[in-house]
């Protein structure tokens, strides 16, 4: 089921599933230009709508549907406006082509909200779909979905803590967080953090530990921006991703031209994809993922498969690596950092 959804449109770059038996969830991350991404959305969603019958589910996240959140995160040279708009025209379609009801969340209302019940559909409704529920669909910067274990916490001190720790409660900027407590009897604190740039799990972790508060095993929900990254999300950067999407795509170009050079040079860049995909988060694998993925746009360009879409996505990816290098590595390796800077300008 998962795989139909993840792959039911072939042209956008998917650049994550991410599964979580708890939660009884799946987040699919992709990537695409605008028209092709929104055909991608409407692909995943009335996949999801026809596998999945939301009467026979049950997890402990709250949820208002089958496919129920559906972000756009502008990347690149797009705009928070740019991804309203997208978000207003994959409503339109959702509730126009597929009959689901349509929420939309963001400067307005927010998630919660509409979990809690305290708003009715934009689009459709009142009555939900019977098997697909309905669909929150919105625009938003990028953000870490980032859960923690607590093992020496109970349930009620637990939900306190979140509290205290919420943006909306005057706790720390940039975070919503809710408590679950999962089979065996786990409790997780459930964390957005949406302010990526002021809060980052690192700091989560530290304002726990100021608070004495033990802290178990970590975990991060899809992908997580390079500025914002700790050592759990080795791997797992949203930019690595996205320079690796790019490789993949340009690996298939290169096949299907058929010469020896140019699938010499595919076999170079599925490689290149891999090692970007697994891409580490300390300083100097930042530095070193920034200058790959830099150097990925001539050399497509030279093998004449470079687009406007991987050009896009790969400086993009280069810019978001650059940002979160730290003065002391500029310092360091300024010579490095300056060649970047001029292959970025």
């Amino acid at each position: 089921m998962i795989a139909a959804i993840a792959g039911a449109h072939t042209g956008t770059h998917v650049l994550d599933v991410d599964p979580d038996h708890d939660h009884h969830r799946v987040v699919i991350s992709m990537a695409a230009q605008r028209s092709t991404l929104l055909d991608g959305v409407m692909a995943a969603v009335g996949a999801a709508v026809e596998h999945i019958d939301m009467r026979e589910h049950a997890g402990v996240h709250p949820r208002v549907g089958a496919a129920d959140v559906v972000p756009f995160v502008p990347l690149g040279q797009s705009t928070l406006a740019d991804a309203r708009e997208l978000a207003r025209e994959a409503g339109e379609r959702i509730w126009s082509e597929l009959k689901v009801p349509v929420y939309f969340y963001g400067e307005n209302r927010s998630l919660a909200d509409i979990r809690a019940g305290r708003a009715q559909p934009d689009l459709g409704g009142p009555s939900l779909h019977p098997t697909a529920g309905a669909v929150s669909v919105g625009a938003r910067l990028a953000l870490v979905a980032f859960n923690v274990l607590l093992p020496d916490t109970d349930l009620a001190t637990a939900r306190a803590l979140a509290r205290s720790l919420r943006e909306s409660e005057a706790g720390m900027r940039g975070v919503q967080a809710l408590v679950f407590q999962l089979s065996g009897g786990r409790i997780q604190l459930s964390m957005n953090l949406f302010r990526v740039d002021q809060t980052s799990p690192a700091a989560v972790v530290d304002e726990l530990v100021r608070r004495g508060i033990r802290v178990g095993d970590q975990e991060l929900v899809g992908l997580c921006p390079a500025i914002a990254a700790n050592e759990v999300a080795a791997g797992r950067l949203l930019e690595g991703r996205l320079a690796a999407a790019a490789a993949r795509a340009g690996a298939a170009k290169c096949r299907a031209l058929g010469d020896e050079e140019h699938v010499a040079l595919a076999g170079r860049l599925e490689r290149e994809a891999e090692g970007l995909a697994a891409l580490g988060v300390d300083q100097q694998d930042l530095l070193a993922g920034a200058e790959r993925t830099a150097a990925l746009t001539p050399v497509l360009r030279v093998a004449n498969v470079l687009d406007e879409e991987l050009e896009s996505m790969l400086g993009a990816a280069a810019r978001g690596l650059r940002a979160a290098i730290n003065p002391a590595t500029e310092s360091a390796y300024a010579p490095r950092v300056a060649a970047l800077d001029a292959r970025l300008a």
